[in-house]
């Protein structure tokens, strides 16, 4: 039985620790298979797609910044990539190239390791709307979510969002953040402020009620700004990295025949990588 090939593109690739991830799990599990990064051109990601069903891969992960291409580019969808509007996974079904979007499922997922009960905690305050807040709006309001509060310096853009995802989604400036946090539950940031070493905070999570649970998709650094400074007010907080161990999940599922788990160990290795590379 032929070899089970899987990939990771993007434009560049060489960061992207998936490899490790999905390497972690086949040789955990004892499967057959393979998971490569391949850099991609923008210019060249059309052929690409169409030489998949010839080259023995059953499909693979799109990162930055093809997920958009990939959206137009596939033959089916999943209902999950049709609301956020990106595709980050494939894979083949009865001979067609369907994409899919797994970052929503991998937020509620590491939301579910670390603070079960999380969506009944109240309303959503989401900082950002570029295409992590499409994600992370899209499983909020799969988990029954009925306030979600978009924060965004151009509040176009948050508006647009509203008018996408539906009546419970609403939008708001920057300037109005302090007002909504309040009565909310959650606060999630989904922009890059507080990435890479960046200080600045982005919000001040001292406004928030006891039980407001606070999460970052941002994952280098582990804490944020904006979790060290909600852990310091006693607060629930959730890193991002499970969010990028359980987004993997899915993918690895289809392509390899078996749904892996997300470990201690797996993060632990994740980290030291992450640290390795400071």
């Amino acid at each position: 039985m032929a070899e089970k090939r899987a990939f990771v593109t993007g434009h560049p690739i060489a960061h992207s620790r998936s490899p490790k991830i999905h390497g972690y799990w086949l040789k955990q599990y004892g499967i057959d298979g393979s998971y490569e990064a391949i850099d991609v051109a923008p210019a060249d990601f059309a052929a690409f797609l169409k030489s998949l069903g010839k080259d023995g891969y059953r499909g693979g992960n799109v990162t930055i910044p093809h997920k958009e291409a990939a959206f137009a580019g596939v033959a089916r969808r999943d209902h999950a990539a049709d609301e956020i509007g990106a595709v980050n996974t494939l894979w083949f079904e009865d001979g067609l190239l369907w994409g899919g979007n797994t970052d929503g499922y991998g937020f509620a997922a590491n939301l579910d390791q670390y603070a079960l009960g999380w969506a009944a905690n109240g309303p959503a305050v989401v900082l950002g709307a570029g295409g992590a807040s499409r994600a992370v709006i899209h499983a909020l309001k799969e988990r029954g979510v009925k306030d979600i509060r978009i924060v965004n310096r151009t509040l176009s853009r948050a508006q647009e969002l509203s008018r996408h995802f539906g009546p419970c989604v609403s939008a708001y400036g920057a300037g109005a953040v302090g007002e909504l946090l309040g009565d909310a539950g959650l606060l999630i940031n989904t922009t890059a402020l507080g990435m890479h070493g960046d200080a600045t905070l982005s919000a001040d999570p001292g406004g928030l009620p006891d039980h407001a649970i606070v999460t970052d998709i941002v994952y280098v650094p582990l804490e944020t700004p904006l979790l060290a400074a909600a852990r310091a007010r006693g607060l629930k907080t959730v890193d991002g990295l499970g969010m990028l161990l359980h987004q993997a999940v899915p993918g690895f599922e289809r392509w390899f025949g078996r749904k892996p788990d997300v470990t201690p160990e797996l993060r632990r290795m994740i980290v030291a990588d992450i640290e390795g590379h400071r």
